[in-house]
């Protein structure tokens, strides 16, 4: 999978980015003993039979059992299904459409990358260079990104003529926060009462590498792995693992 790579031409115009019963079976037991007309011998008494008191008990005879009682599973509340698409985060501070060229192109990968990660978050970038790229000819620049205090690195290439220039960047990584990906796997899974995805509140991820992994507990009270890849423009794919 790509990762994001972001596109624009500027001009200087304004530029638009786009979970008993207790059974107890007694055999009561009586043993009779015999009659004898004879005294009985003292060296061999005869054997007492078992009485029960009026508070006493009842001995099991042996080798009863019991049943042992089954555990009856909860069952758990569902979490609520996103009725809505995930919302749009709202970046501020777009440059004016005559700002510098390098002050335009710093900000419109600041408000993709904010974008990309599902949330707005402080985010800078570092294009060492940036800011002879009004020069005419073309330029390619290593850019660092940090966003909510995780970096990323990026190319950026500008083509500048005299009275526009276009301008790409891309990059093999992307910043997505932990809420945006726990949102798809709502989706996907809507008897889900519980989500644990293995991963930090701010996740750098390559879209063509390992997926995140998650796992729901259902209202069954089962729980169920899934995976979640995330696509150079933000989008997250969940399927079962």
């Amino acid at each position: 999978m790509p990762g994001p790579t972001l596109r624009g031409l500027l001009t200087p115009s304004r530029t638009k980015f786009g979970v008993a019963v207790f059974g107890l079976s007694a055999l009561l037991v009586f043993l009779v003993a015999g009659c004898s007309d004879s005294a009985p011998d003292a060296s061999n008494p005869p054997a007492s039979s078992p009485t029960t008191g009026s508070t006493g008990s009842t001995p099991s005879a042996p080798g009863s059992t019991a049943p042992i009682p089954t555990a009856s599973t909860p069952s758990l509340t569902p979490l609520p299904t996103p009725s809505k698409p995930w919302p749009t985060p709202s970046v501020k501070g777009e440059p004016a459409s005559d700002a510098p060229l390098a002050q335009r192109i710093r900000f419109a990968i600041s408000k993709q990358t904010q974008v990309t990660a599902g949330r707005a978050a402080t985010t800078t970038v570092n294009c060492p260079g940036i800011d002879k790229a009004e020069t005419a000819g073309k330029h390619t620049l290593d850019c660092t990104v940090t966003y909510a205090g995780k970096s990323y690195q990026g190319t950026l290439t500008v083509d500048a003529k005299q009275y526009s220039a276009s301008y790409k960047f891309t990059s093999d990584e992307v910043a997505i926060v932990r809420p945006k990906v726990v949102d798809a796997v709502l989706r996907t899974v809507p008897d889900a009462a519980k989500v644990t995805c293995t991963m930090d509140d701010v996740a750098i991820v390559k879209p063509a590498g390992e997926a995140l992994s998650c796992d729901v507990t259902t209202t069954a009270n089962a729980v169920q792995p899934y995976r979640a890849r995330i696509s150079g423009n933000g989008q997250v794919l969940v399927a079962k693992a």
